[in-house]
């Protein structure tokens, strides 16, 4: 039986206001209530992955290390990141399928770079969620640079969101180092895809501060490019306008810089020295399991 005290508390932890180990026993609750698994199964994952648990156990994850609350690879929208080009596109749409189909107001929210929207893949999943009016957000992340190629180089049409067109999908572009204007744009997009509307297409027009990895030289960009958009960076321009409110000092943005660079630390730490996954656990949370 879901009461409206139940409901509330549902509420905070979606709002990630339960203390940690309230958040675990509700969503061991759901897992076990019948009635709730119905209705926040995903919930349950999405809370796990982003919400109620410490920033520290999502090193363990990426790095196939184990941890007691999360195991790798687990849950359908924890973190789905592949080395194929777009391949997140086709994982989401499948999502998005599932949700319309199970009638919920649920969506799918896929990230990628402007260089995926060259890929068949993209088209392909564009169209089918246009014709199917699937809920799902396609997010292109444009940083001008498909790990060292430039976007002129590499596509005839450079205006990613104007390829939505074909399909009949509502698209826009947006600064995406305006953390407001980027608020706003998914907020309007997901509005229209619960609405039953069909799929948005954001380009995210922003900029990759660092290399694309630790094995690449930058010789595709000058050094003044890098510096000219990191004057532009989110961090900048919305601690400028938080200091010009009054809502924050320089000492406060310092210290808040201070205590993400010692959570990354921690987290790194605890990651590293976590226990290996299991070699016949590789397999697992590929396909349903059967209880025996």
């Amino acid at each position: 039986m879901i009461d409206d005290a139940l409901r509330e508390e549902l509420s905070a932890l979606i709002d990630g206001a339960l203390p940690e180990e309230r958040a675990k026993e509700l969503l061991r609750r759901i897992r076990e209530d019948k009635d709730l698994s119905r209705e926040y199964a995903e919930l349950e994952r999405a809370v796990l992955a982003v919400r109620a648990l410490p920033r520290r156990g999502a090193p363990p994850d990426l790095r196939a290390r184990l941890d007691a609350s999360l195991r790798p690879r687990r849950g359908r929208i924890l973190r789905f990141g592949a080395l194929a080009v777009a391949a997140t596109v086709l994982l989401a749409v499948g999502l998005a399928l599932v949700e319309k189909l199970q009638g919920s107001r649920n969506l799918a929210a896929c990230f990628f770079g402007e260089g995926a929207a060259a890929e068949g893949e993209f088209h392909e999943c564009m169209n089918l969620a246009a014709l199917w009016k699937l809920p799902v957000l396609f997010l292109c992340e444009n940083n001008l640079y498909a790990m060292g190629t430039a976007l002129a180089r590499s596509e005839s049409q450079t205006d990613i969101q104007a390829k939505a067109a074909a399909y009949g999908v509502r698209a826009a572009a947006v600064d995406g180092m305006d953390v407001f204007a980027v608020e706003s744009a998914v907020r309007s997009a997901a509005e229209h895809a619960r609405a039953g509307r069909g799929p948005v297409l954001l380009e995210l027009r922003t900029y990759r501060l660092r290399a694309h990895s630790m094995f690449d030289a930058q010789l595709y960009r000058d050094k003044a490019e890098v510096e000219e958009w990191r004057e532009r960076g989110p961090l900048t321009t919305l601690t400028t306008r938080l200091k010009a409110a009054g809502l924050m000092t320089e000492d406060d943005f310092q210290r808040l810089l201070r205590e993400a660079d010692a959570e990354v630390e921690v987290a790194v730490g605890f990651a590293t020295a976590a226990e290996w996954e299991p070699v016949e656990d590789l397999a697992r949370h590929v396909h349903a399991e059967v209880a025996s």
